[in-house]
């Protein structure tokens, strides 16, 4: 498509794991397009871009191995829909269509429902025509369009998901309509907006793109930006997209990250958020895939996950990834899953097929009424750590349940951490063309809408440099930098069963690092060993080695990954008796209490008691630590992984 096209378009499961899915009472509503409401679990599906590139002959053609093996993936996992984030083919052929709708149409056949969003590689190539004339057969029936946009931008509603899908490039011309969207659907209960790509990325991004090196004058998304990102904090928003041909999980800021302020509760308002929205890269199905550029948005991202693969051994990967990522609703919970496979296919012949194996890699479990916080990492210098929202240990305020409980974490520190590279990249500007009139003026930008600026008050926690202005070569450089990730924690609460005493507390957010450290181009490096990039720390320095605990697996795969040691503090009412009950964790075999009564500590809790234990028998040594502070009327236990925790009967 030409460019003229493209701006005219612009303007006109089983879920292996303690954290068990549960039923819900609350009440939905689909609104009028909708399918009749269910009460049962809703799973979406992620499929990453398939575009696989040319042959020989210049006959473009989609991935169909790593497609196929992401769609059996999450066809086995019980998906109900998919959700295709973008570049579902290279060039829009007739060869490409037929190829991606070959593999989609088995599945589809078989029962899962596909929700196929536009990239930049169908807008450059396929036409709308062409979409329309492909995707018409996968785009839901009953989906509502905006108008002008028909096939383009659309919602559906199932169970009590709204699903928005967007063109790419549509999100800010689309945001006005979102807004009408969601006041219309207001007692749908989760908003997953999916496109092709977002504000803030890893390689691309509309702020970098439009804002920092845009046009000048040309404000459509410079005039709707901070608005996007206030709405999709407010709604509690989770931002699927495709494009940047790696995996990652962020935190994006309704304001900055260094004003955004746990949340936790208040007596006369209850529980409240934080001021972000999930935004997830879904990662690649796809015959290549991009090293790490430009790095942290830290103004206003933090990220809690990220993993590429470039298949380029000299520059560190000897392979592809391909991933599989899965949201699974149930009531107004969301369990959320991400796995990755391995391979070195580059094309469709016969002897590229390969049989993926799946490792899971990142997951979150939480629900609407929940505290949260951002735990940073040990890494961070001691003269940071009492600045604005740096903190480093596993400590909240109180969280309220609806049946008089309350929880909180009181203690633990987080020494586990994933560490990442990036690579150095630049970014320019052209006189009375750009926005920026100077290279003063474009560092100025950079600072404005992408990098935190370094003073003492507002420390720079990946390089003090961040953006550097190279005024021999007229450019602005991001420097490569070493980036130690952040854990998102959050504390949610789930309604009392006829198991359970009180009320669940759902915790998440605590093992999903395991002290891997990635070069920017997906090769493996050791956080225990190597240095990470110079001036790295805020203090002009690099990261240094970390001193990692002997729990800590430096592995991808979390399923069996053990969580830095965090002590939770759960209050029960006065109905709740303590010498028939004990407090107790949810396990594949049900409830179970998380030590045996003669092993409780008579206590009230005290810091020192997650690096030196209280006497205990030595019956009790191999169990985990808890105790009970009769005058609080609080239980406290030592834990080492998400988990679901309530009193329950003994």
């Amino acid at each position: 498509m030409t460019f003229s096209i493209s701006r005219r378009l612009l303007g006109g499961l089983l879920f292996a794991s303690a954290l068990t899915a549960c039923n819900s009472d609350s009440d939905s509503s689909s609104g009028a397009n909708s399918s009749p409401v269910r009460t049962e679990p809703f799973s979406i599906g992620l499929l990453p871009d398939t575009q696989g590139g040319s042959d020989a002959q210049g006959q473009a053609h989609v991935a169909m191995y790593p497609m196929r093996e992401v769609l059996k993936h999450q066809s086995a996992k019980g998906v109900d829909l998919v959700i295709a984030v973008g570049d579902l083919t290279d060039k829009g052929s007739t060869v490409e269509w037929d190829e991606w709708t070959s593999v989609a149409e088995d599945f589809r056949d078989g029962g899962i429902e596909f929700l196929p969003v536009m990239g930049n590689h169908e807008m450059n190539y396929a036409y709308t025509t062409e979409w329309i004339a492909n995707m018409r057969n996968y785009i839901p029936e009953d989906a509502v369009h905006m108008p002008g946009y028909e096939w383009v931008n659309y919602y559906v509603v199932r169970s009590n998901v709204l699903i928005i899908g967007l063109a790419y490039y549509n999100l800010p011309l689309a945001i006005d309509w979102i807004k009408d969207v969601v006041a219309e659907n207001a007692d749908v209960e989760h908003i997953v907006v999916a496109s092709h790509d977002g504000l803030i990325g890893a390689k691309y991004g509309q702020t970098r793109e439009q804002i920092v090196e845009g046009t000048k004058g040309d404000d459509w998304v410079y005039g709707v930006q901070k608005d996007i990102r206030e709405f999709f904090a407010e709604h509690d928003v989770i931002y699927v997209q495709g494009h940047e041909h790696q995996y990652q999980r962020s935190l994006i800021s309704a304001t900055t990250m260094q004003t955004t302020f746990p949340a936790s509760s208040t007596p006369s308002g209850g529980n409240y958020q934080m001021g972000v929205y999930t935004q997830i890269m879904a990662g690649n199905a796809s015959y290549k895939g991009y090293e790490f550029r430009y790095g942290e948005r830290e103004l206003v991202q933090a990220i809690v996950s990220q993993k590429n693969a470039t298949y380029s051994e000299s520059k560190g990967s000897d392979h592809f990834d391909v991933n599989s990522s899965i949201l699974r609703f149930d009531g107004d919970r969301v369990d959320y899953q991400s796995y990755y496979a391995e391979h070195q296919a580059r094309s469709n012949d016969s002897s590229q097929d390969f049989d993926a194996q799946w490792v899971l890699m990142d997951q979150f479990s939480r629900a609407k009424n929940r505290c949260e916080t951002v735990v940073y990492p040990n890494s961070i210098p001691d003269g940071t750590r009492s600045v604005l929202v740096f903190q480093t240990e596993y400590i909240t305020d109180t969280c309220l349940a609806d049946d008089g409980s309350s929880a909180r974490l009181v203690g633990g520190d987080n020494d586990t951490f994933n560490r990442t590279d990036t690579r150095t990249r630049d970014m320019e500007y052209v006189p009375g063309f750009s926005r920026a009139e100077s290279l003063m003026d474009l560092t100025r930008l950079a600072y404005q809408w992408l990098y935190q600026y370094h003073e003492s008050w507002t420390p720079n926690l990946n390089n003090r440099y961040r953006a550097v202005p190279d005024e021999a070569e007229n450019v602005l450089l991001i420097p490569e930098t070493t980036i130690d990730l952040k854990e998102h924690v959050t504390l949610s609460w789930q309604g009392k069963t006829a198991d359970t005493l009180t009320d669940r507390l759902l915790i998440s957010g605590m093992q999903n690092q395991t002290g891997v450290y990635q070069g920017a181009y997906g090769g493996e490096r050791d956080i225990a060993a190597d240095t990470g990039l110079p001036l790295s720390q805020p203090d002009g320095t690099a990261k240094a080695p970390a001193v990692l605990p002997g729990s800590a697996t430096q592995s991808w795969d979390i399923s069996t990954a053990k969580a830095d040691p965090y002590a939770v503090a759960f209050t029960v009412n006065e109905s709740v008796p303590f010498a028939s009950s004990i407090l107790a964790q949810k396990t594949a075999q049900g409830w179970q209490a998380i030590a045996t009564p003669e092993c409780v500590v008579e206590s009230a809790w005290q810091e020192g008691f997650i690096g030196a234990m209280p006497n205990r028998a030595a019956a009790c040594e191999s169990q985990p630590l808890l105790g009970y502070d009769a005058n609080a009327r609080q239980w406290w236990a030592v834990l080492g992984a998400d988990t679901e925790i309530a009193v329950i009967r003994r």
